[in-house]
């Protein structure tokens, strides 16, 4: 099976009741990690690379990493897309170089400059049979180049919707329902909540269409408490609870983001191993545990929050 777009991924989803893993992938250990767990779990994945990834890994290696992924575990649908694509010159090197999905973030731009750049992009990408991805509204919090300050975040209005989808002819649509990026997505004691309300509003408009939320780990508290047991300093890291997410599976969200949960699990693995074995220094000691921690924690997710096993 070749790279495939996520079309198909969203329609099953979508009358499914449940979303896709869209995992952020950096290196060889994360990609094998995220596609050994889908495999065994038959579920369609989408890997996703930021323009952070495309600067530290190279846009060639992770498209060759993800390739190897497709050969090694060709029962899966794998798609390859680009998160936070921040102009069109970006989204144009990743359709042009192998991508099957692009997202073009103009989030902060005003409402006709969105439209705008995001009309170019999709028209670009559906003239070569990549799909493209959108948003409307402003998470809070920092993801690689992405850095938004709590004040400056807006939820999605759903009265705009309609006329952003038709007059820009994007595939899908990331939205502002109250997630945010990073770890730190929500103040110590408080009790997070999506506005699944705006979620319902959003899907009223845009029936049948599929919707994406970004900034939706959850960061586990074992993971932070790990890193912070052996030397991290991760105070008041807190993420999205998973029966949040899982509720928004049900509903129209068919693609779910995760990041900072594969860096947690990583770094977790990484510093314990350290700590317990002081002596060592071939990275392939502890980048396999690693990645199996990887492999764990994305097998969790698809089964008790994204509900896509056995969906292929």
């Amino acid at each position: 099976m070749a790279l495939v777009t996520t079309t198909e991924m969203f329609k099953k989803a979508y009358d499914g009741g449940y979303a896709v893993g869209a995992f952020n992938v950096n290196n060889m250990e994360i990609v094998q990690g995220i596609t050994e767990a889908c495999a065994e779990l038959n579920s369609p994945v989408i890997l996703q690379v930021s323009k952070g990834a495309r600067a530290y890994a190279n846009h060639t290696y992770l498209v060759k990493l993800v390739e190897a992924a497709v050969i090694e575990n060709p029962h899966i649908p794998i798609a390859l897309h680009l998160d936070h694509g921040p102009d069109f010159e970006t989204c144009k090197s990743c359709i042009d170089g192998g991508f099957t999905s692009v997202m073009i973030d103009a989030s902060s731009k005003p409402f006709e400059e969105n439209i705008e750049i995001t009309k170019k992009v999709v028209e670009y990408a559906h003239a070569h049979g990549v799909v493209v991805e959108a948003e409307l509204g402003t998470l809070a919090g920092i993801e690689d180049e992405v850095k938004v300050a709590a004040g400056d975040a807006s939820y999605t209005h759903p009265e705009e919707v309609e006329e952003f989808v038709t007059r820009t002819g994007c595939d899908s649509l990331a939205i502002a329902i109250g997630t945010s990026h990073g770890a730190y997505k929500f103040k110590p004691g408080t009790k997070p909540q999506l506005r699944f309300d705006v979620l319902e509003e959003c899907s009223k408009r845009l029936p049948g269409f599929p919707i994406v939320l970004h900034g939706s780990s959850s960061v586990p508290q074992e993971f932070v408490d790990t890193i912070n047991k052996y030397g991290g300093a991760m105070p008041g890291a807190i993420g999205v609870p998973e029966d949040q997410l899982r509720h928004a599976a049900e509903l129209s969200v068919c693609k779910i983001n995760i990041d900072s949960d594969i860096r947690l699990a990583i770094t977790a693995t990484i510093r314990q191993y350290f700590a317990e074995h002081p002596a060592d220094f071939d990275p392939r000691q502890y980048l396999k545990p690693a990645r199996a921690a990887v492999k764990a924690m994305v097998a969790h997710k698809i089964v008790d929050v994204l509900g896509s096993n056995d969906k292929i």
